[in-house]
């Protein structure tokens, strides 16, 4: 199945704790249909110290979060919609699915 979110996404989580709050997708794991959203989901993880971070320690991690429990925030209106792919001038590009406007430029 297609995913219809990207990274660089502008979201706003619909169900959990982080519910009402936006973020930028900072990257999409098809395969659990799961993403990951800057500042959203953090959960204090124990680091191993390693050759990159000679530290370690506990450190804040963003934690992936069900693709549906998310949903896109339209670029124009700012509000959340659902998303459809059309094809629009030959492309097939996403589009919201109420208005029809294109969410790729």
């Amino acid at each position: 199945m297609a995913l219809k979110i990207k990274k660089d996404d502008l979201v706003r989580v619909i169900s959990g704790k982080a519910k009402g709050s936006e973020g930028k997708v900072m990257r999409v794991i098809p395969e659990k249909s799961k993403v990951v959203v800057e500042g959203l989901n953090k959960a204090k993880k124990h680091q191993k110290p390693s050759q990159q971070d000679q530290k370690g320690g506990i450190i804040e991690k963003e934690m992936p979060i069900h693709i549906s429990n998310v949903a896109l925030v339209s670029p124009k209106s700012g509000k959340p919609v659902k998303v459809s792919r059309r094809e629009v001038d030959g492309q097939r590009k996403r589009v919201e699915r109420k208005s029809g406007n294109p969410i790729d430029t």
